[in-house]
């Protein structure tokens, strides 16, 4: 794909910072009641534009800014943000559900982040432990994704157990992306297919005649699921850091500047907005 054409997909629609609306909440100053007031007309304006016949089945979200938003706080603890942040998770699922998206994947932690200090990681995974058993006792379908061995054996088993105990809950299904890479994803899943094939007696000559990437797809976390419509990120970082590296091929993107603890169901349906605008072409 072209420079100019993967700027296409991620440039922001003009009108998204909501014009006169927007300049009223900033002209509103202290006065919370009339912001969100403004705020209320401006959300239900964004949704009432939204074509009914085009949402994404799959979103996938990089929840990002957690720290930076304790810190814009002035808290010294940023694990203040990161428990802000998984509170805002439920809202997210909620507005997804509302909206007919069957498939929301929710990174939490990368592979990378697994090499902080215990003194912030060991609080990070408490949060995210007490968070997947939350959306498990809300009902939610949840899906572990991610190298599973990698994460503190509580950790995995909290994911397991809560991917087992809703294994049969009907409508959104969320994938838990913890201790998740894209490049992990794929490296896991070709060594999954060279078990399986080896299984079966399969030779690597064999196996390289037939090899294609359907057989790659059937190996990964999020196989038997349809690839993310769109993929958002907050806090104005415009990269996918690793994201469904495999699966984001055709996705659109969507960077918003808010940090995830402050991301607002405004700010959600700007990204629905943004993804029914644009023409997906996969390629052709």
């Amino acid at each position: 794909m072209s420079r100019s054409a993967r700027r296409d997909r991620v440039r922001r629609r003009p009108s998204d910072d909501g014009g006169p609306f927007v300049a009223a909440i900033r002209r509103s100053g202290p006065y919370a009641a009339v912001r969100d007031v403004v705020y209320r007309m401006y959300e239900r304006r964004v949704e009432k534009s939204l074509p009914t016949d085009i949402t994404p089945r799959h979103v996938g979200v990089i929840l990002d800014g957690n720290r930076r938003w304790a810190r814009s706080m002035g808290l010294a603890d940023v694990n203040t943000g990161h428990q802000r942040g998984a509170q805002k998770i439920s809202e997210l699922l909620q507005w997804s559900a509302e909206a007919g998206v069957e498939h929301v994947t929710l990174w939490l932690l990368s592979t990378d982040n697994l090499n902080r200090p215990a003194a912030e990681l060991d609080p990070l995974l408490d949060i995210i432990e007490n968070t997947v058993r939350k959306l498990a006792d809300d009902g939610w379908h949840v899906k572990p994704v991610g190298a599973l061995d990698l994460l503190p054996g509580k950790t995995a088993r909290v994911l397991k157990d809560a991917g087992e105990a809703t294994s049969d809950a009907p409508g959104l299904i969320v994938n838990v992306a913890v201790g998740y890479g894209g490049r992990r994803e794929i490296a896991d899943a070709v060594r999954s297919l060279l078990i399986e094939q080896a299984s079966r007696g399969t030779s690597i000559e064999e196996l390289a005649e037939i090899l294609d990437v359907e057989h790659i797809a059937e190996h990964l976390y999020t196989r038997g699921q349809p690839d993310p419509d769109l993929v958002i990120r907050t806090s104005g970082e415009q990269r996918l850091s690793g994201f469904m590296l495999w699966q984001s091929a055709h996705s659109e993107f969507y960077f918003c500047e808010v940090h995830w603890p402050d991301f607002r169901k405004v700010d959600f349906l700007r990204a629905m907005r943004s993804y029914a605008a644009r023409h997906r072409r996969y390629g052709s």
